[in-house]
């Protein structure tokens, strides 16, 4: 028996010694284990910076009414399944769905104790904020090129060679053939995923000088964090400024917004996280559809190049697109999400757990959709045709 005994508590040991040593190797994973998957409060475990909105706001037109009949409107969810709008966003325990078109504000759904002025994570959406940043910085005279090397900006990377080929374009595009594990394949390659470390560790930088190389740049698409954390340091490199800063003054200060948003650091005074920590409000971050729905411009004012936004938001006609998210064929373009089937020209901003932001040129529409999980699949461009009248259905399944 005192074998047994002392055959358990070696063996107990043995576990708590490597949990020790696995944690003193990685010790974010003490916060990959305690929070796992991040939900819509885990940011606030990271210090933030606030950025400042714009000295006079700009207000949306709210009309008196709801646009009640679209609950009963039937919809897609992620099972491919016709259900009612009302029973979509149940499902997918949506905070808030906000229509806007027009300028004005046709509808709205929100959860027990949530408006269109709750500050709400947003996760990837965060990413395209990047892309914005870049266009500006392109613009602007601060970076040169897309097609310049990332070491030409963040010279700390040259003494890795997995860096020494990477130009701008191919963060952009999420082609820049660095190694990322993402978190499929079951619990322990969750737990052990690059996607993980690099949410919950307190110093993203460090992360990067060790990454390595697994294919060409330039050649093949891989979904990945830190690509858009790449881009940050060149960006801030190149500015002179903290991302926060320079989406403060050149863009957030300069659409109309009435409420602060936020950036997650990895620690006080280091990069934010680009890729998956951006709080905004819904009402604020409609404008940034509404900047784009008017390419780039604010009250006549040029914010973002018309040409950037255009780039953006299309694929060139030799460019092929690396993805095809869904059954409207979602491209991955520029950090933006770009669907090719059908009568498209449609875009959106997307992040994990539901969170959306899909801008309508042909309807003149703008969705802000917050959710706790999400319900799946693709209602928006139905949504929107059908409030403008139009005819929609749903390619053969």
């Amino acid at each position: 028996m005192k074998k047994f005994l002392y055959g358990i508590a070696a063996f107990l040991l043995l576990i708590l010694l490597v949990f020790c040593v696995l944690f003193t190797w990685r010790p974010e994973l003490i916060r990959v284990l305690r929070y796992q998957v991040p939900d819509a409060e885990t940011y606030k475990i990271f210090p933030q910076t606030l950025v400042q909105p714009a000295d006079t706001p700009f207000h949306f037109v709210r009309i008196a009414g709801n646009r009640t009949d679209l609950d009963t409107l039937h919809v897609f969810d992620g099972k491919n399944h016709s259900v009612p709008f009302s029973a979509y966003l149940e499902a997918g325990k949506s905070n808030l769905f906000m229509v806007i078109r027009n300028d004005s504000i046709i509808y709205q759904h929100f959860a027990p104790g949530y408006t269109d002025t709750t500050l709400t994570t947003l996760f990837s959406v965060a990413k395209t904020m990047v892309s914005i940043m870049v266009g500006k910085a392109l613009e602007e005279g601060s970076i040169k090129s897309l097609n310049d090397h990332l070491i030409q900006y963040v010279p700390e990377l040259k003494a890795n060679p997995a860096f020494k080929a990477v130009t701008l374009m191919d963060l952009l595009t999420m082609k820049s053939g660095l190694e990322f594990k993402d978190t499929n394949g079951g619990y322990i390659q969750a737990f052990l995923s690059d996607e993980g470390k690099y949410y919950y560790t307190e110093d993203i930088r460090k992360e990067l000088l060790q990454v390595k190389r697994a294919n060409a740049p330039g050649t093949v698409w891989k979904y990945k964090s830190i690509d858009a954390f790449l881009l940050t340091w060149a960006l801030e490199n190149a500015t002179g400024k903290k991302a926060a800063v320079y989406f403060q003054d050149m863009i957030w200060k300069r659409i109309g917004t009435a409420y602060p948003s936020s950036w997650g650091l990895d620690h006080e005074n280091g990069l934010a996280n680009t890729a998956s920590r951006f709080q905004s409000t819904a009402i604020d971050l409609a404008k940034i559809g509404r900047l784009y729905l008017n390419n780039g411009k604010y009250k006549g004012q040029q914010v973002i190049a018309e040409d950037w936004v255009r780039r953006s938001i299309k694929l060139g006609k030799d460019e092929k697109p690396a993805t095809a998210k869904g059954w409207q064929k979602s491209a991955q373009h520029y950090l933006w999400w770009v669907p090719q089937q059908g009568i498209n020209g449609d875009y959106a901003a997307e992040g994990m757990r539901g969170q959306r932001l899909y801008i309508d040129p042909l309807t003149h529409t703008i969705i802000v959709h917050f959710a706790q999980q999400g319900a799946g699949n693709y209602p928006y461009r139905k949504v929107s045709r059908y409030l403008a009248g139009l005819p929609f259905n749903y390619p053969a399944q």
